[in-house]
């Protein structure tokens, strides 16, 4: 059943691995519900949208019918599912890869080794769409559950899943032998983009969740410096744009105010200390709107 046309509808992982850090995702967005897994739709309260909870396997094909006008879920779901949707944003969590992998002490070391051989995989899809691109034929098993212990059971050759740390495959005795892709959460819409009241309430959404994805891995970093170093510093930290400098009452220094990266910020502030800065600040960013 469609969405009302005055509501937005998101379908989300019912529950799983990925459940907790949508639910902080959607409320980092502003937005105030109260979530019941047993609950099929949850209202949000102060926006005009709808969570539908499901099995992640399901949601590319509720958005590509137009069930649901958006979807989280896995990038590996999307992609076995092969539904007509786009990716609007990836949302940097739930990373993971999925890979072949061999036996450490058996004969298959390569991707083209696998050619006739038997791989166990939840996602057989992906694996005949990869193989077929590369010409090569094998048997697939479909396994819905362990499917690192079948090489051990005589079950497979190889298996095709997917690895976070890649541990669970080392314990079993399994070796990667080749990556067949790369994997994160991201939103989903149907390929046919919405139209009316449901586009706007689309851009106002997503408008909201890149606010919070930009802020990600942002400080917001306060300081005094001497005037001479102005050159300097913009230098190291280039703000959005261009960082912020104000006048204080000395004449000889000026307040400087920048966005930095957090992967660089400790390097940044020692090259700040020699130029002369001071009396620095840093602050999280919970929102952040180019």
């Amino acid at each position: 059943m469609p969405a009302p046309s005055n509501r937005l509808r998101l379908a989300v992982q019912k529950d799983g691995r990925i459940t907790e850090e949508t639910h902080l995702l959607l409320r980092a967005m502003g937005l105030d519900f109260e979530f019941r897994s047993r609950s099929l739709f949850t209202p949000c309260r102060n926006f005009p949208l709808d969570l539908l909870s499901v099995r992640d396997d399901d949601i590319p094909e509720y958005v590509q019918d137009g069930v649901s006008d958006l979807g989280i879920v896995g990038e590996n779901i999307a992609a076995e599912r092969n539904a007509a949707v786009t990716i609007v944003e990836r949302l940097g969590f739930g990373k993971c890869t999925l890979v072949f992998c061999a036996p450490r002490n058996g004969s298959v070391r390569t991707l083209e080794q696998l050619a006739g051989k038997r791989i166990a995989t939840s996602y057989p899809g992906i694996v005949q769409r990869y193989l077929d691109s590369r010409n090569l034929s094998a048997e697939i098993i479909e396994i819905s559950g362990s499917v690192e212990i079948t090489p051990a059971l005589d079950v497979a050759d190889a298996t095709c899943d997917i690895v976070s740390t890649g541990s669970t495959a080392r314990v079993n005795g399994l070796d990667v032998i080749h990556t067949v892709m790369s994997s994160e959460v991201i939103l989903i819409a149907p390929d046919r983009p919405a139209a009316g009241e449901k586009s706007v309430l689309t851009d106002r959404l997503v408008r909201r969740l890149r606010s919070c994805l930009n802020a990600r891995g942002r400080k917001y970093v306060m300081m005094n410096a001497p005037a001479a170093a102005v050159e300097k510093i913009r230098t190291l930290i280039p703000g959005m744009k261009s960082p912020t400098i104000m006048p204080l009452a000395d004449p000889s220094l000026v307040a400087v105010h920048s966005v930095v990266g957090e992967d660089v910020l400790w390097d940044v502030l020692e090259q700040l200390n020699r130029t002369g800065a001071s009396d620095i600040v840093i602050l999280p960013i919970e929102k952040l709107i180019p």
